[in-house]
């Protein structure tokens, strides 16, 4: 996987069609630990001979940005309360697992066998408050000597990743540190796998924005038949996240950081897309 391009509907006028060019960025080595995103990013750039743009969009795996700022939890450190014990029984997963979801969370929304369904610190409602136990790179990671069993026998599996602590402030730092090393000022988007209600499959969604419109508010603007629209926001990080999703991979890919080049930006957060709890209809 390496590039795509894509237009818009061609049943569009011609003054206002656009063309969007994704490349994923190849060169990028495991990231371990205190390495510099950034120092990374620019290699990477170069090593698949393009050039950032001002008003280019990096996307950027959530993966990569808790691995550099040491988001990695050994789970053998983790002593199970008492409601994880309960709700372990019930999802059919580690305690020490169900624990570290439950201090990464303020609610517990849904519980099923395999799945528990919470809502996030930073507001998110997602699956196991976005704790990934795949693509862990375990080569720096001091193995102390516990005693306590590993996960299924598997040592690999003992390590989490968590979510960045504050995924806004990371693509925030990252623009930064983009702009001072290259004197382009570029908009970063974070993403992340979720799953969706009603719908079977994970797409990519922005869990941290900056220098990029989050949520086009549609309201008030005509339609092509000159009616206003009342209600419909989109949610253009989302969709930016999710196309380069395609690109990115869920396995074994290595590609984590995608360019994006043509889209008009602007300015948002991440948390513009979380929707405020009294206008949640299935909570």
């Amino acid at each position: 996987m390496g590039a795509m391009s894509t237009t818009e509907s061609m049943s569009a006028p011609a003054a206002v069609r656009r063309n969007l060019h994704l490349v994923a960025l190849s060169g990028i080595p495991m990231v371990r630990e205190g390495d510099d995103l950034c120092e990374i990013i620019l290699a990477a750039v170069a090593h698949s001979g393009e050039k950032l743009v001002s008003g280019d969009v990096l996307i950027v795996a959530q993966k990569i940005v808790s691995k550099a700022r040491g988001q990695c939890i050994d789970l053998r450190t983790i002593t199970p309360s008492a409601k994880a014990l309960e709700l372990a029984e019930t999802v059919e997963k580690d305690a020490r697992l169900i624990e570290l979801i439950l201090r990464e969370s303020t609610e517990v929304l849904r519980v099923r066998q395999d799945v528990i369904i919470v809502a996030h610190r930073l507001g998110f409602v997602m699956a196991n408050a976005g704790i990934d136990l795949s693509n862990i790179d375990l080569s720096n990671i001091d193995q102390p000597d516990i005693d306590q069993p590993d996960i299924d026998g598997d040592e690999d599996a003992n390590y989490a990743l968590l979510l960045p602590e504050d995924p806004d402030a990371e693509c925030e730092k990252i623009r930064h540190e983009l702009k001072e090393r290259s004197g382009i000022d570029i908009g970063v988007v974070m993403n992340d796998s979720h799953g969706r209600a009603w719908r079977n499959g994970t797409v990519g969604v922005a869990i941290g924005v900056s220098g990029v419109q989050a949520l086009a508010d549609m309201r008030g603007k005509p339609d092509l038949y000159g009616r206003a629209f009342r209600i419909t926001q989109v949610g253009v990080a989302d969709e930016i996240a999710s196309a380069a999703s395609l690109l990115m991979g869920q396995s074994d890919e290595g590609l984590p950081v995608v360019l994006m080049r043509g889209l008009q930006t602007g300015d948002g957060r991440a948390a513009d897309l979380i929707r405020p709890r009294k206008m949640d209809l299935f909570r």
